[in-house]
């Protein structure tokens, strides 16, 4: 498995969830727990990206633009992440907010896996690619 699989999984369980936490109604037990999973999924996955992905690819120049892009879009999400903690589950803000929050998730995953991948795929070595993988999945998982 290469860093861009490894990635790519996490990415497809992160859609699914936040899809569904849109899907959800009123301060329910439902949205509580999807929202709890989310945000760790969020957090984990964007930590260590930075850490075993973007910061490789801060070192070079072909992708250190991007690479800070991303993770600019990293703190967006964190951002609305934190929105939703402060706003009452059965508000409507808090479903506007979490409508917002998929758009950014879906656009951000979606410009990763279109433009980041494909210039890592130049900087980085097969054997980083497979090494990286492994460093991401034995800390997410």
């Amino acid at each position: 498995m290469n860093i861009f699989e490894a990635l790519r999984h996490d990415h497809d369980k992160q859609r699914k969830l936040v899809d569904a936490l849109i899907q959800t109604h009123g301060d329910t037990t439902e949205r509580h727990a999807l929202m709890n999973e989310l945000k760790t999924e969020l957090e984990d996955h964007a930590k260590f990206e930075e850490r075993f992905f973007y910061n490789p690819l801060m070192c070079d120049d072909l992708t250190q633009e991007k690479a800070r892009h991303s993770v600019a879009e990293h703190h967006e999400i964190d951002e609305l992440v934190e929105q939703l903690e402060d706003t009452k589950m059965s508000s409507s803000t808090w479903l506007k907010t979490a409508k917002k929050l998929n758009e950014l998730v879906h656009h951000h995953l979606s410009e990763e896996e279109r433009e980041v991948f494909q210039l890592a795929g130049k900087a980085l070595t097969e054997d980083q690619k497979e090494t990286l993988a492994k460093r991401y999945n034995k800390a997410m998982h």
